[in-house]
């Protein structure tokens, strides 16, 4: 249950209730939340873990369904992640991506990626990839953009293949190891660093 209340007076949405409204509003695949700008309510007690596991109240959510329903209304705002519908929007918790990518997969000159929750998305100027790199140990981060501002963290396995399909290309005045998809180089580490 959300721990704030509404500008009304009555209680915050409950997990049951977004779930009711999500079913309503999205039957097929992600809600318009783009279109959808709510009054904020207040925060609920739901975590998503940095392995894409959600959690409410501090146990892990076992329905697929029910994941497949939040991750639906799913919005980003700036630095902040909100499940919305629309008439309501409360705030949760992102440990560091939404989703995580599991899957890449050549699709024609392109690079595929599919998510935990069975999503997809063809990396290019609309879902670009980034690798951010830990300051202290150097080791690599990388994430695409799956829809709307919300990215996946790519796994271990897929980042492998991504090594496995790059190139070096000039990024920046700079040689550059990475990978293309859509028309767009992303680099992923300085040529230079490569071992």
């Amino acid at each position: 249950m959300a721990n704030t209340k509404n500008g009304e007076g009555s209680a915050a949405p409950s997990a049951e209730s977004l779930a009711s409204a999500a079913g309503k509003a999205g039957a097929r695949g992600p809600a318009p939340v783009h279109l959808w700008n709510p009054p904020y309510c207040g925060e609920i007690d739901i975590r998503i873990a940095r392995d894409g596991t959600w959690f409410h109240e501090g146990t892990p959510i076992g329905r697929e369904r029910m994941v497949k329903l939040f991750a639906s209304i799913l919005k980003r705002e700036q630095d902040r992640h909100f499940l919305v519908t629309p008439v309501e929007k409360v705030g949760i918790v992102v440990e560091d991506a939404p989703f995580v990518a599991v899957d890449v997969a050549r699709d024609g000159d392109d690079l595929r990626f599919t998510t935990n929750l069975g999503e997809s998305a063809l990396a290019g100027p609309e879902h670009p990839i980034r690798v951010v790199r830990d300051a202290a140990t150097g080791e690599p981060a990388p994430y695409v953009e799956i829809r709307s501002g919300l990215e996946a963290l790519i796994d271990r396995k897929s980042f492998y293949r991504l090594v496995e399909l790059g190139e070096t290309a000039p990024h920046e005045g700079e040689d550059w190891f990475g990978v293309r998809s859509g028309g767009v180089f992303f680099p992923i580490i300085p040529s230079a660093e490569l071992p």
